[in-house]
């Protein structure tokens, strides 16, 4: 297997992807000859052609709603929002529109093969438009997948899924990993199953929860844990709607503890449901509260990026405190 890095894996998906339906077509702002923002899409147009890579008009409403109309016809569409923070202006069509088609309609049409690719999150200096973590917006609209992988080889795996999924997705996309992180990827064409969290470590004192580029964070956190004789079992959430609550509370019947941690704001962050549907399934086998570690609830601050971030020794002493309340 090759060594390569998370926007050379998506890359290799987003390839498979239109090689392998003739009915994909991939679109977005820059997409085409430039290969996005990122190069994401790099050399795709001049692969597989203008007619099936190709750029949008700054208009990410518009991105939403041509993707709706082309899966509204039979064709697989993968579309790219910039950046995520660029998403609201779509959101009328992704939440009304893509979400509700097949139910509207008692599943007499949908637009089941759209997947929206965007890249999320901080870490790259990016400011307060350049920077969100909006991925619980969508989490409690009916009708949505929402994915998001934590390295290289997720990132193939779990986009290939997204797009042959028979339901729309959102696939985000943690760019400070775009470069980043490098893993081992086989070449050839792999999926990895929506809705199933991965155990990233085994431990038997706290459960810790993250997605994306956080699953990193909490490891770090575990090991200066470890070096005080705390036993952290990591899991990575993976995806987010459906999320695997039976995995996860398995590993926090075991534990009898949970920390979850997320880029995203606290206050309306999907922790808050991650702990209440736990507490649901696991009130009798907690030994502290469920912690929450994430985000200010305040608009992402450029020069003060550092102490936004719910890094790894903010969840160490919260790891800490959770053991011993």
């Amino acid at each position: 297997m090759a060594e390569i890095n998370m926007l050379q894996a998506i890359n290799d998906a987003l390839s498979i992807a239109l090689e392998s339906d003739e009915n994909s077509i991939l679109f977005g702002e820059d997409v085409g000859h430039f290969g996005g923002v990122f190069r994401a899409t790099s050399g795709l147009q001049e692969k597989f052609g203008r007619d099936r890579c190709f750029n949008t008009p700054l208009t990410e409403q518009g991105i939403a709603g041509f993707a709706n109309g082309l899966a509204s016809n039979g064709m697989v569409a993968i579309a790219e929002i910039q950046f995520a923070d660029y998403i609201f202006p779509a959101i009328d069509q992704i939440v009304n529109e893509t979400a509700k088609f097949r139910y509207r309609s008692g599943n007499e049409f949908n637009v089941g093969g759209v997947t929206f690719r965007t890249p999320y999150g901080g870490g790259i200096a990016g400011g307060h438009y350049h920077s969100q973590s909006p991925e619980a917006y969508f989490t409690q609209t009916a009708g949505l997948k929402v994915v998001v992988p934590r390295n290289a080889y997720q990132a193939k795996g779990l986009l290939l899924a997204s797009i042959r999924d028979p339901n729309p997705v959102i696939f985000f996309e943690p760019k400070r990993l775009y470069r980043a992180n490098i893993s081992e990827v086989p070449d050839e064409d792999y999926e990895i199953e929506l809705g199933k969290a991965e155990v990233v470590r085994q431990g038997k004192d706290i459960t810790l929860l993250a997605w994306g580029a956080q699953v990193e964070i909490v490891e770090k956190a575990a090991d200066m844990a470890a070096k005080k004789g705390i036993s952290c079992e990591i899991i990575d959430l993976r995806t987010l709607a459906p999320w695997d609550i039976d995995t996860l509370a398995a590993s926090v019947k075991k534990t009898g503890r949970l920390l979850i941690n997320h880029e995203a704001p606290l206050t309306g962050g999907f922790a808050g449901e991650i702990a209440a549907t736990i507490q649901e399934e696991c009130f009798l086998y907690l030994e502290s509260p469920i912690a929450r570690v994430c985000g200010l609830d305040t608009p992402y601050p450029l020069i003060h990026e550092k102490e936004y971030m719910p890094d790894a020794l903010k969840t160490f002493e919260a790891i800490k405190a959770t053991v011993n309340f």
